[in-house]
């Protein structure tokens, strides 16, 4: 049944994405949610060195029963991206999220040919660049825990 499923998908063949580093896919103009596990909370208060308590008063808030990283009330950007060297650039990188870690290969983006070309609108890395397998494809779009499997589901934004 899985491979009848597999080959219904309609980028069985794989599809291609290379980041720019341009940060569209971390920024406005619309609110959207950054979900944070607990695992990856902890990552990035070790990483920006800070106790878990002050990262989840400076940078996270509370949606129902989960955990989203906030936005820059102006830009609508993720708090994490920064500009630096006249780039922006998520300054938690090594320790992002799973579902930063996953983009473009979300379920949405996914949902069709026309979802994914939408998605193309707005990250000009769709398209071209590595090839990611539907294999791979399908590993990011679970969502995978990044920190527990020994190879990384791919690293698509900001490789």
């Amino acid at each position: 049944m899985k491979s009848v499923d597999k080959k219904s998908r309609w980028y069985v063949a794989g599809l291609h994405f290379e980041c720019v580093q341009c940060g569209a896919c971390c920024a406005g103009p619309s609110q959207g949610y950054i979900w944070v596990t607990r695992p990856e909370i902890q990552f990035i208060a070790d990483f920006l060195k800070m106790p878990v308590g002050q990262v989840r008063e400076n940078y996270l808030k509370r949606v129902g029963l989960r955990t989203t990283i906030i936005e820059q009330l102006s830009t609508k950007d993720c708090v994490f991206l920064r500009e630096t060297e006249g780039q922006k650039k998520c300054i938690v990188y090594p320790v992002r999220p799973g579902q930063c870690r996953a983009w473009p290969f979300w379920a949405g983006n996914l949902a069709s040919p026309d979802t994914w070309n939408k998605a193309a609108q707005k990250c000009v890395g769709i398209n071209r660049g590595r090839f990611y397998s539907l294999e791979e494809i399908e590993r990011a779009k679970r969502g995978e825990k990044w920190w527990k499997v020994a190879k990384q589901p791919p690293n698509s934004c900001k490789e």
